[in-house]
Order: structure tokens, then sequence, then C-alpha cells
């Protein structure tokens, strides 16, 4: 049985608790030794299997509290395996008072303060849900409460401005005769066809606390299937984004937003966003629709900032970029009183948090910078407080403040990693370099914790998926991106933003479209050159990884370039794009923002530029790792590179399948696994210099060595 905290805001009797569990203290399980308090360490694996970070931040109406969502995770040995927790937690906006209101073994999301800021809504099962449901609880002091449960998981909902009603959406529940069908025994399934449409609700709430839901209503007949719903600042109409079918890649392509009469479910007016799209929201005055959305059809990523008429008629009318040039990717955004837009954007590997009005005059810089670096934004009603989550190379995501109204840099109110103080990591930098075109390519280094002068050491090369994707400079540590870890035992990390990444603006974004492994790998290798003529890398010794579009150039860096890799560990990547296109739920992303065309019409190129057509260069050791429930990159693309592998027989490879995990892993013992793998893998052929594959159990509950730690060397378990 789940079992659920919840905290009162007033609870004197709890306030040393919650200061204490809102600092990040670890669960029992991996305990800090002694050492660590007296002597700064390296991180180990078992730091990153319990390094807690904030989700989403959400400031109130009024400005004086920010509630965000506590990654928890899991401790792999010691608790019930599954994904991480996540808790709600508030701050005082001026950094005092962080304390849990939900807590323990808790999944909250999509959190949405009340239009008076009296308590905040949230979307979680509890004990006694089948189906997730919308709870509330109250900032003044009290538990939570039911507000709204339904047949189906409840996607996404919004509090009408008045605070009387929300509006969610949800799937609709399989029919009766077919769910009868289903218990005898048939239970096929018709692929991308058998999929349950999805509506939006409207559900009246009580005029006070304890009350039941009030009346409610559907609307059904809509021309596509809803994600979310909006309402407007006059709560007649509902913004609402609309796809064909529910399928993920009409979610990822093919969303757009409808105007709907709140009363009538009639369409007002369709907008016609120009390509993928990415958070939207009325201006205050209800009259313009403020999105992010890609600047055509074959934009690998929405991060563009516009503006369009809600009066548009049902036609709709053209988008405007009110940041025409940026080069960059705006990602969040948020609106004050005035028809003011504060947006924050990526800008190389840095971030921007910028204003600019609805007409795309008054445009202005709040923040730029590499330290930290912002990923998400939300303003009071006011317009001058801001709740950001970032991120710097020495932390993971907290909770920061910005002033609007003051000059300075944003504050951090949180501090979930204490143990952090205690690690010594090594040094970062960006870096630039030159590729073969004269393009100028930029990435991230981490150094080694200790290098001795002079010394070329080891590097790992790790590759960002997408491509539509960049490294910030971040804290960029995780289960699967080696990081501070391998920083600790003594490799330099290299992250490299070649061309197709976003964060330098639509141009670049768009530079490797229909090349892929092209002059996208050559930037790659490029870096890596330019890391060896410095004397960082030492060349014999770089290894390769990364997962998904990184994962394939791991592959591929291991087969038509193996000659420049000693060691590559490849998670959920691409072997064979013929039978990558065939088997994914992304086939018109990959056709539209990635080829520029389909296997079946460039049957040559795909080929040319799947690792399995170069099976015969490979003598790259090879680490495979792929979750066995994965339906964007299909497990066999692993399967198929493993077998022609191992028919070579002169390298060495291991695949290594994770049930129950899709497009990356999510329980705690399958991230722990992998991470110990990866770092195995590449102390065994780049540090040691050994030939024959390691032994393939791991060791997982090893304790860590206190006299290493003692001496600030790495601690991770070593199998």
């Amino acid at each position: 049985m789940r079992r659920y905290v919840v905290y009162s805001a007033l609870c004197l009797g709890l306030a040393l608790l919650s200061t204490v569990h809102a600092a990040g203290v670890p669960s029992p399980g991996f305990t800090i030794p002694q050492a660590d308090l007296a002597r700064p360490r390296a991180l180990t694996a078992e730091d990153v299997a319990r390094t807690r970070s904030v989700g989403a931040a959400e400031i109130n109406p009024q400005g004086t509290l920010i509630a965000y969502t506590l990654t928890v995770p899991r401790i792999p040995g010691v608790d019930e395996n599954g994904p991480a927790w996540s808790e709600l937690h508030v701050v005082r906006s001026d950094g005092m008072d962080a304390r849990p209101f939900v807590a323990g073994k808790v999944s909250v999301s999509h959190m949405r303060w009340s239009p008076d800021g009296s308590q905040i809504a949230y979307l979680v099962r509890r004990d006694g849900d089948e189906r997730m449901a919308i709870y509330a609880i109250p900032v003044g002091g009290g538990e939570s409460r039911l507000l709204v449960r339904h047949e189906t998981d409840i996607r996404a909902f919004d509090w009408r401005p008045d605070g009387r009603a929300i509006a969610f959406v949800a799937a609709e529940p399989m029919p009766a005769d077919l769910e009868a069908l289903r218990k005898k025994g048939f239970n096929q399934e018709i692929h991308e066809e058998d999929w349950q449409p999805r509506a939006v609700h409207i559900v009246d709430l009580p005029a006070g606390p304890g009350g039941d839901a009030g009346s409610r209503r559907a609307i059904r007949d809509l021309p596509g299937q809803a994600w979310h719903a909006v309402w407007s600042p006059d709560g007649g109409r509902l913004l609402v984004d609309l796809s064909p079918t529910p399928l993920v890649d009409d979610e990822l392509m093919f969303r757009r937003l409808h105007v709907i009469e709140a009363a009538t479910g009639r369409v007002l007016a369709k907008i016609e966003n120009p390509g993928k799209l990415g958070r939207f929201a009325w201006s205050p005055g209800g009259r313009t629709i403020v999105l992010i959305s890609a600047a055509d059809l074959n934009d690998p990523l929405e991060g563009r900032l516009m503006a369009v008429s809600a009066e548009a008629g049902a036609a709709g009318g053209p988008a405007r970029d009110l940041l025409p040039g940026l080069e960059g990717h705006v990602e969040d955004f948020d609106l004050a009183s005035k028809d003011e837009i504060v947006y924050m954007a990526s800008v190389g590997v840095g971030s921007r948090v910028g204003r600019v009005r609805v007409d795309g005059s008054g445009s202005a810089v709040l923040y730029e910078g590499t330290d930290p670096v912002v990923n998400s934004l939300s303003i009071d009603a006011g317009g001058r407080r801001l709740a950001l989550v970032a991120e710097s190379p020495t932390t993971p995501e907290e909770v920061f403040a910005l002033r609007l109204d003051r000059r300075g840099a944003p504050v951090r109110l949180t501090n979930v990693n204490p143990w952090l103080a205690g690690i010594r990591l090594g040094g970062r930098e960006v870096v630039r370099w030159t590729a073969k075109d004269g393009l100028t390519i930029e990435g991230l280094l981490v150094h080694p914790v200790e290098r001795p002068a002079g010394e070329r050491v080891p590097t790992i090369v790790v590759a960002h998926g997408g491509p539509e994707s960049h490294y910030k400079n971040g804290w960029l540590t995780t289960y699967s991106v080696p990081g501070q870890v391998a920083a600790g035992r003594g490799y330099a990390v290299f992250y490299p933003n070649y061309r197709g990444s976003t964060g330098r603006g639509v141009g670049f974004a768009k530079a490797d479209q229909g090349d892929p492994g092209g002059s996208e790998f050559d930037d790659v290798l490029a870096g890596v050159d330019a890391l060896i003529a410095r004397g960082v890398t030492d060349p014999e010794r770089v290894g390769v990884t990364g997962g998904s579009y990184g994962g394939y150039f791991t592959a591929w860096g291991a087969t038509k370039h193996s000659r420049r890799f000693a060691a590559g560990v490849m998670f959920v990547g691409i072997s064979d794009n013929l039978s990558k296109f065939g088997t994914s739920d992304i086939p018109r992303e990959l056709e539209l923002v990635h080829w520029l065309t389909t296997p079946y019409d460039d049957l040559e190129l795909a080929l040319d530029r799947s690792p399995l057509l170069h099976v015969k260069n490979a003598r790259t050791p090879l680490l495979i790792l792929h979750g066995k429930d994965d339906t964007r990159v299909n497990p066999g693309q692993s399967l198929e590179l493993y077998r022609a592998l191992k028919r070579k027989g002169d390298v060495p490879v291991r695949l290594v399948t994770y049930p129950g995990e899709g497009h990356g892993n999510r329980r705690a013992a399958s991230r722990y696994d992998y991470n110990l793998r990866m770092l195995r893998w590449f102390d065994h052929f780049l540090k040691e210099r050994r030939t024959g594959l390691p032994p393939w159990r791991l060791e997982y509950d090893r304790p860590p060595a206190v006299s290493a730690q003692a001496a600030g060397e790495p601690s991770a378990a070593r199998p």
C-alpha cells in the first residue's frame, strides 16, 4: 500500500522535519561516510543514484510563495524498485521556510495555484484512486482534498479565472462491449487504430471547502484529439491544442490550436501554428494568443516566440515572430499585466531571460549567462517576481528567484543536495572549434578532478540525442551521462553541440538535415582533434557514448569511424535506418525534420548511413543497452548490431536489455545498473587497456571505501 504524508503549512510540530526533508538529506541506504565531511571526495555512482532535483516551479499570484516539485530517487537495493517519487514543496520567494506539503511515496505532477492563491491543485493517484485525479491542498493548513475524479487518467487541467470551475482533458473510457470482450480473452491490438479519443471536460466546483464537485459537461465533437485546455481571461473560451489522432507522431508534428466556446463547444477560430508546438497562453486582455512554435513544418524544434490574434476567425491569422533573428530557442514564457511577455531562451550553452510586448515592441534582456542556466520560469500576477528552475555546473536543478523591478542575477532559494558541498568536482569550460567547412562549433568540456601536469588523459565523448537538442552549461551528470563521476576517475568528458543542435537558431538546427552521420559527425571528430591538439586528450583512449540519436552517433563512431574510438557505450540507439523508419512511433517526424525523405524514396542514403553497413570496419569494443519496451527506437536495432558484431567475431560486444523500460530507463535499479556497466566498460578498455570482455555480473552492494574517499579518490562500487 502506498503511504502519503500531507504536511500542513502551519504545523509547528513538523517544522523541523520539513526543513530537513526539504534540504535534501539522503534516504537510508547510501549513507555519507564521515570522511566525506572531513575532506572533499569525487562524485560516485551511488551519489548519482540519490541525487535530487527540482522538476517544476510555480509562483503564486501574490508573488510571495513558490510551489515546486522535488524529484526524490528511490534507492536501488533499499527501496521498492520503481521510478523516482515527485513531492510537492513550497518555499517563500525570499528563500525562507522551505517545506514539503505533499511528500513520501507520491508522484505529484501538473501543479497549479488557484486564481486567488489560497490552494495548490495537482495531479496524483492516491490510495483508493484507480486513475490520475485532481487534488488540492490549502496553503493556510489542512489536508489535501479531492477536487475531480474521472473514469480515465486526467492528463492536464486549468482553473477558470474565477476559481469556480476546472477544465481538464482525458481519454474516453473503453466501450463496455469491448471491455467485456477483452475480459473473455479477445485482447488483440489493432496497430495505430484502436486508440480511445480524448475529450475536454468542464467541472463546476463547490462554493466552499468540503463540498462535492458540481455539474459536469464534456466537449467531444472537436476536430481532433485534445491535449490541453486553457481558459481565456473572461472565462468564456478555451484554447485547446488538437492533433488528428492521439498517436505520438501526430502529437509532435501536427498539433494545432483552436479557440473553443466553453458553453457550446463551438470552434471560434483555428490557429495555424507553422510547425511543432510548445507552450501557449492567452494574453491578459484575451485578444492575443502567445505561443512557442517551430518556424515551419521542417523546423526540427519549436523555438520561435509568436503571437496571433484570437479573433482571427475560422481560418486563423498569420503568426508574428516576436523575436526575429534570435540565434537561440525560446523554451518557456509567462505573461504579466499590460500584455508583456517574459520569456526564457537557450542561447548557445547559456540562457536568456528577456521581456517583449505582444506587439513585438519593448524587447529587453533581463538576464543572460551560463551560470546558472535557466530551464523554466513563472511570473506573479503583478509582473514583478519570477520563479525559475535553473542549474549550474556544480548543482542540479534548484529553485531560483529573479526580481524584475530590480537589477541583478537570479538568486538561489533551495539546496536539495547539501551533501554536494563535500564533493570535489572537475573544472568546466566552454570550448569552441572550427569545423571542416569553417563553421564555428561549440561544446562543453569537463576536466578530470586530478590530472598530472602535461599528461594526456582518456576522454569520453557524450553525444546528445535528438538531434534537436543541445547541452547547456548545467549539471551534465546522470545515470547515462558520465559527467563528474568520470571526471573523478581521471577522464575528460566532452559534450559537443554539433550542427543540428538547438540553442543557435533555426538555420543551425537545420544544418544537418538530409545528412545524418555526415557533416554533423565531422563536427564531433573536429572537436576531438582540437582537444588532442591542445594536449588534453590521448588519441588512443577516446570513448563515445550517447542515447537515442546519441546512440546512433555511438554506433556510427564504433563502425564507420572505428579507428577513432577505443570504446563505446550505445544506449537505445539506431543501427539500421531502413528498419528504424518502419518500427518507430515517429516516422513523420523522421521524414519532415530529420531526413527530408524516407528510406523508401532514398534507399541508398538510408543504407549508406546505417552503422550495420559498416560493421566490416568495426574494431571498437561496444556495450549496447536498450529498454525492451522501447517504441521510439525498437530494441531490434540493438539486437541487429549485436548480432552483426558477434558474427564478425573479433570485436568485444555485449548486449544488455532492460525488461519494462522504454526509451530510457526510469526505474532505480535499471539506472544504477546502467551507470555501473557504463563506467566499468570505459575503465576496462580506456584506462586498463584490456582486450577481452569484463565479467557480465556486477556487484551492487560493495560499500564505499572510506580510506579512498578520504584520499579524494573515486568511491563508486567497482564490479
